[in-house]
């Protein structure tokens, strides 16, 4: 007998993969090489879109059963990846549900049909639609389950926000990234901050301008779930070597409006010198 061993087949392996799991899926999206391989890019984005799984597959769960099982809108989708893992490991098996992937760019909405189809992933749908046009389309249903939104970059956050509110999400799920908006109201009125607070030292360099815009915009973000309806919970996506694009923000609706968190939010936008923002991201009603 040779003492040497045969070498081991090359396993995804340390992936945990689940019992169906299509390694066909995983070769499509260039996570795996036609040989099974998994090179370090694709290890990291794979993690992230596995723990972020974690987190759905718990919400998907919890929702109450239906005749037409639970429906997903995944804005901002770029090549699917979060969508199709989350049909292959959970819609696939249950047999009912669908999920929307909505992306501006043509090119890979088509793709991602394409791919769909040859997969046989008949309960998923790409719409060629920005978050805010996506609100208004005829091709998603009046109510969606569970809105998702992994990096869709400045505003489009607030605006899958929006789209949830509008179709009564019980649940959304936000990896907000590169806020700009509120950074540059925050600069526009620097210097009467400046003679106004001490506070606007916190933002007088470029750089912190950018970092205080993106901490600031998602305290007001999870302030305005709050009053409106949801519980929200902050946590961290993954670990800092895998991305510095790290916030997780999931809300689950509970209809209890808290008055003390539309009254912070007001504060926080008229302590900031930018309570233009109230009406335009943040429209609290009556």
């Amino acid at each position: 007998m040779s003492k040497h061993k045969q070498a081991a087949a090359p396993k995804p392996l340390d992936l945990d993969l689940r019992p169906g799991q299509s390694i066909e899926l995983l070769k499509e999206l260039h996570i795996l090489t036609r040989d099974g391989k998994l090179n370090q890019d694709s290890r990291r984005k794979l993690k992230q879109v596995y723990h972020l799984f974690q987190f759905i597959e718990k919400l998907l769960k919890e929702l109450p059963a239906s005749e037409q099982g639970p429906t997903l809108a995944d804005h901002g989708a770029g090549k699917s990846y979060l969508g199709f893992i989350i049909y292959d490991l959970f819609f696939k098996a249950l047999g009912q549900g669908r999920i929307y992937g909505i992306e501006t760019r043509s090119e890979l909405v088509e793709s991602s049909k394409a791919l769909a189809q040859r997969l046989g992933f008949d309960r998923m749908e790409f719409l060629n639609l920005s978050v805010a046009e996506s609100a208004h389309s005829d091709a998603l249903p009046d109510q969606i389950d569970v809105v998702t939104a992994l990096h869709a970059c400045d505003t489009a956050t607030d605006d899958a926000i929006a789209f949830g509110l509008q179709k009564e999400a019980k649940y959304m799920v936000l990896v907000p990234c590169c806020q700009a908006e509120l950074a540059r109201a925050l600069n526009q009125n620097k210097a009467l901050n400046l003679q106004r607070t001490p506070l606007a030292e916190l933002w007088r360099h470029p750089l912190h301008t950018r970092e205080m815009g993106s901490q600031l915009t998602n305290v007001l973000r999870c302030l305005y779930l709050e009053a409106m309806g949801y519980q929200v919970t902050v946590t961290e996506l993954v670990g800092w070597e895998h991305s510095m694009k790290n916030e997780l923000i999931l809300a689950k609706y509970t209809g209890q409006k808290k008055r003390s968190s539309a009254e912070r939010l007001t504060a926080l936008l008229q302590e900031f010198g930018i309570e233009e923002l109230l009406g335009q991201r943040y429209p609290l009603g009556a």
